[in-house]
């Protein structure tokens, strides 16, 4: 099923993460673009990477199917780059307290239409900028996020926000894809007191599709 929306072309899907059914909408493929105000220019996003955020990514799915078997109630959580909000959604299913972040002028947008898909609640959001500060925003106990080291200097920008804003027994769970970042991640993370920790287990349960990258964790072995 498919609607048209300004400028650009969405899909609707369902999918299921542990015992819970997701209704999504999406962008309709990978050659959507549609910036008439310029935002999306100003934010450094190109015409090549700005229907990237509004696709349903392996990493994603990953993400999502790890976090719906944790104990999250009583955390304060955070995702860096939702993109279209399926484990914040997630999270919020699960009465946890999850803000979505995301650096695409739209993807505050289609989290609000997802979560109303959903019949929940809208989830808190901020547009976020690794490189600028959010004194508001504070400190997390969950850091979490997929798909986010596919630039040269995202592994020392993400490890410094995640810095910033990590409780002082902060964990950090980041779906990577093996985009050839993750080892100056780490080496970054340790530069701030983070200690790797063994990978957990990948649920996505697609033997047809089996994903290849890692679930990289992390927990702050120091006060910030």
């Amino acid at each position: 099923m498919s609607s048209v929306s300004p400028g650009y072309r969405i899909k609707y899907s369902t999918l299921s993460i542990g015992a819970e059914d997701f209704h999504l909408c999406s962008l309709r493929d990978k050659q959507q673009f549609a910036d008439r105000d310029g935002l999306a220019e100003r934010a450094g996003i190109s015409s090549a990477t700005w229907p990237l955020f509004g696709q349903l990514w392996p990493a994603g799915e990953v993400l999502a199917q790890t976090l719906s078997g944790m104990a999250v109630q009583g955390l304060r959580i955070l995702e860096l780059g939702c993109g279209l909000g399926l484990t914040s959604l997630l999270l919020q299913r699960l009465g946890a307290d999850i803000t979505a972040s995301d650096h695409h002028p739209l993807a505050g947008e289609f989290l609000l239409r997802n979560a109303a898909l959903n019949e929940l609640q809208p989830i808190t959001y901020l547009n976020c900028d690794w490189a600028a500060y959010y004194r508001e925003l504070g400190l997390f106990d969950l850091i979490i996020g997929s798909d986010l080291l596919y630039e040269r200097d995202h592994p020392a920008l993400l490890a410094d926000f995640i810095a910033r804003h990590g409780a002082r027994r902060c964990r950090v769970l980041i779906v990577d894809p093996g985009r050839g970042n993750g080892a100056r991640f780490s080496r970054e993370m340790g530069n701030h007191g983070y200690q790797q920790l063994a990978d957990p287990l990948n649920d996505l349960d697609n033997p047809d599709a089996p994903f290849k990258g890692r679930i990289l964790s992390y927990q702050r072995s120091s006060a910030p």
